[in-house]
């Protein structure tokens, strides 16, 4: 095993990258954590404005474990830093006909939510779940801290991908099993909380059923921006180097060795290892050499599918709204058509699908007394849209709040305050996200595992790969994983 003579160079501090500067230092090395942004967290940045808090990016923890691990790595408790808490009610769904889906972690009660729509499909769920805690077995259990850097690992996972029935999508797998058209949309919306399309998307996500069911979905008082802290005082305490407000301008290779990184002021960082946490695909066209051979699954661009673009809107209001879930998922009249304009047609329909977010529904402290801190997630096309979003965005702001404000959140037009907006332009320049992606590449079949960015570059071998455009893929559980395989090659590798 190496020691503190091996110094390990972390490229950005998202949640990949912590998860990453703490299982190399568990392994003994010395670790520099270097990000653009003034703080940690990569996508999940905390934004106040005028008394009210918003958590800027992930917002469901569905594997707590997963952040239990990094603290255990050094005999350190996670309830001593952060109070993560689970949720009685996990989605609150509404439909565009008013009718509503409340999920929660109660079996029984799914049951009966499920049979208020199809008493029938209250069996076909209980299907979809056995089939789902299998996919999970193989899926996150097997192979999601499995490295896939050799075609002949993947080759080896083919005959259970084929039992499993992986060449499905996550949609065409639900409505197997359920048959009332709500409670399809409902079933099959996890891809879209990772940057897929249900209709594209691999049926191996359907394993997020299981995984929700096998530890529930919680929230960290403070917002994910606490859960941030608590890590960065983790690393803090081990010894680990944080430098941000450092962006890293070219990574250096020498003799297919990475050697550290050059920044935009100037400043040369020497390391024996470099693992990137940001936008692979941005990595490989902006800041590694050109003459440096590309990853094999990297094709023609035109044939590169990137995830959807985001239009978040962030408010808080000057009334409270009680009634309100802490998630809701608020679905338009469209759906398979709505998806094939955001991902496929790449325009900006007049409709919409929606996600909220109320995180004063567990934790006030993030508005002032009688007040309440939103913000609303809107899939939309990245910027192969081509959309002028200086024109499109405050009418596109507009168009949700008064759909808002005529179904759940009555007299909002007259209560927002503090508001403000991202776009996907803004995630290509705070993000350098390609595209403006919200979630990097798409996770479509021929995108994922040995189809993804690999973990470790095939050529340069002591340069990694962490986040949502590797494998795992996107998702809390799906960064964290990405360290996880990390730690596996630099351990097998004796690094």
């Amino acid at each position: 095993m190496t020691t503190d003579q091996t110094h390990t160079l972390i490229v950005g501090g998202g949640f990949g990258g912590i998860a990453s500067a703490l299982r190399c230092r568990a392994l003994g090395h010395q670790v520099t954590l270097v990000d653009r942004l003034t703080e940690l967290g990569g996508r999940a940045q905390v934004f106040e404005r005028e008394g009210f808090r918003h958590d800027a990016g992930p917002t469901v923890i569905t594997a707590p474990f997963m952040f239990e691990e990094l603290f255990q790595l050094f005999n350190k408790d996670i309830a001593d830093y952060a109070d993560i808490v689970p949720l009685d009610t996990w989605y609150e769904f509404y439909f565009n006909d008013g009718k509503s889906f409340t999920y929660k972690g109660d079996i029984e009660h799914t049951f009966a939510e499920i049979a208020k729509f199809e008493p029938k499909d209250v069996a076909g769920y209980q299907s979809l779940l056995a089939l789902s805690q299998k996919i999970f077995s193989v899926g996150f259990e097997q192979l999601s801290a499995q490295p896939f850097t050799t075609f002949t690992t993947m080759l080896k996972q083919v005959p259970a991908l084929v039992r499993l029935q992986s060449y499905r999508t996550v949609f065409g797998l639900v409505s197997r099993f359920i048959h009332n058209e709500h409670l399809r949309k409902v079933f099959s919306v996890h891809p879209l909380l990772v940057g897929g399309n249900p209709y594209t998307t691999t049926s191996i996500y359907t394993l997020i059923h299981y995984l929700e069911r096998q530890w529930g979905i919680h929230f960290c008082m403070g917002g994910t921006g606490a859960l941030v802290v608590a890590l960065k005082t983790l690393m803090q305490e081990e010894g680990i180097l944080i430098q941000t407000e450092c962006d890293v301008e070219q990574i250096l290779i020498d003799d297919h060795r990475a050697t550290g990184v050059v920044t935009s002021q100037g400043q040369t960082i020497r390391a024996d290892n470099v693992v990137f946490n940001g936008d692979a695909p941005h990595a490989y066209r902006a800041l590694l050499p050109k003459s440096l051979k590309r990853q094999p699954i990297r094709r023609p661009e035109a044939f590169t599918q990137y995830s959807m673009g985001l239009f978040v809107l962030y408010f808080g209001t000057r009334a409270t709204y009680s009634d309100i879930a802490h998630h809701t998922i608020w679905l338009g009249p469209r759906h398979k058509e709505l998806l094939e304009d955001i991902f496929d047609n790449h325009i900006v329909p007049d409709d919409f699908s929606l996600y909220l977010h109320r995180p004063t529904a567990t934790d006030p402290s993030f508005a002032p007394d009688g007040c309440e801190s939103f913000y609303v997630l809107c899939p939309v096309s990245n910027l192969k849209s081509g959309t002028d979003w200086e024109v499109e965005g405050p009418r596109l702001r507009d168009r949700i709040v008064t759909a808002l404000n005529e179904t759940i959140l009555p007299g909002l037009t007259d209560t927002i305050c503090a508001e403000f907006w991202m776009t996907p332009e803004d995630f290509k320049t705070q993000y350098r996200s390609e595209h403006g992606a919200g979630f990097s590449i798409a996770p479509t079949l021929t995108q994922s595992a040995y189809f993804r960015y690999h973990n470790r570059d095939p050529d340069v071998s002591n340069l990694y790969f962490t986040g949502a455009g590797t494998h795992p893929g996107a998702g809390l559980p799906g960064v964290l994983s990405s360290a996880k395989v990390v730690e596996h090659l630099m351990r097998d590798e004796g690094v």
